[in-house]
């Protein structure tokens, strides 16, 4: 058995034993006012013998006895020779104190079981007072420890979330340049270059946990002037936002997929006056992203094209938020995605 001690450990360990001495010091200072002076130097004496002990049993012995069944007759005797240390051992300790005239012998015992019993009384209240925290500190632990792999858990599933939306989107911009080259549309450079902007925007900023809302309208803004070179003048676009403060942090391209939606779902499919109608407000940390598109799909057929394109923004949002309400209305000339969240909620 290697007996070695963490920092952590001997940490833990002087913090509480330092407590645990403090508060028998002043029990004695209200008892004994009159002999505290040498009570603390004897106090002082069993404390540091009963702080190897308890750290000997919490940290070796009582796990030791939990690993297997098969150690349960050694762990007894442990337990036992635990027993013996803690009440002859310590007081045997009291009598080498005595000899090095470092213990004073303030209470002359009748025999030696009443000096063992009262040194006995002092090893229990170290046992329960070392157990009673440890047990609480270990239960802490154990909780920090399972919400930390938590966070963990859902920083890595939102990141996979994001590796899934960005390529997404990045395949979506790159149909809409292909389309243009193939009727050699002169549109095509001009294309080209606000997907490069986009496409900047995608490895510098959207590797943070935040940007401002004035970023993610700027590349909302691209991305609608990237897809609106793919049609005529039919295409309505009504594109307008309220926002009480444009350095307010949002995750990136978190409204992007309502945009896509609007166009990939709605706009393409539909023959004769489309439209797409987007509105964001932010007011006292509340925001409001209605986005309606034109549709000739069915309700039945618009609910399979939503599930698909907008489970990923779904788990997002339960990731990320607290109070936050993502609805849709599907319909058979109008299709209307509705985000509430509230951006103090955030997790």
């Amino acid at each position: 058995m290697n007996l070695s001690v963490t920092k952590e450990q001997f940490t833990f360990y002087s913090r509480v034993g330092a407590a645990f001495l403090l508060l028998w010091l002043f029990g004695d200072l209200v008892s004994h006012p009159d002999t505290f002076y040498p009570r603390v130097w004897n106090n002082i004496w069993r404390w540091a013998y009963v702080l190897v002990l308890n750290f000997i049993l919490f940290e070796y012995t009582l796990p030791f006895i939990r690993f297997t069944w098969k150690r349960i007759l050694l762990g007894l005797f442990l337990l036992w020779v635990h027993l013996m240390l803690y009440s002859f051992g310590l007081y045997a300790w009291r009598l080498i104190g005595i000899a090095l005239h470092i213990y004073t012998p303030l209470v002359t015992f009748a025999d030696t079981d009443k000096a063992v019993e009262s040194q006995m009384s002092y090893s229990a209240g170290s046992i329960f007072f070392f157990g009673a925290i440890r047990l609480l500190y270990g239960y802490t632990k154990l909780r920090q420890t399972a919400q930390q792999l938590r966070i963990e858990k859902q920083a890595a599933e939102l990141n996979y979330l994001k590796s899934q939306t960005n390529p997404h989107f990045l395949f979506n911009t790159l149909n809409n340049i292909y389309s243009l080259a193939r009727i050699k549309s002169d549109l095509a450079p001009e294309s080209i270059l606000r997907l490069s902007k986009i496409l900047r925007y995608m490895l510098y900023e959207t590797s943070g946990a935040y940007v401002a809302i004035e970023q993610e309208l700027k590349i909302i803004s691209d991305y609608i002037a990237l897809e609106q070179l793919r049609y005529d003048e039919s295409l309505r676009v009504n594109f307008n936002y309220d926002v009480e403060e444009m350095r307010q942090a949002l995750p990136p391209l978190l409204l992007m997929p309502l945009v896509e939606n609007a166009f990939k779902h709605g706009v393409s499919e539909t023959r004769s006056q489309p439209f797409v109608d987007i509105h964001l407000s932010v007011n006292q940390r509340k925001l409001a992203f209605i986005v309606k598109n034109s549709t000739e799909a069915f309700p039945e057929e618009r609910s399979i094209n939503e599930n698909i394109g907008l489970s990923n923004l779904r788990r997002q949002l339960e990731l990320l938020y607290t109070d936050y309400n993502l609805s849709v209305q599907p319909g058979e000339s109008v299709f209307t995605a509705t985000l509430k969240i509230n951006l103090a909620s955030h997790v």
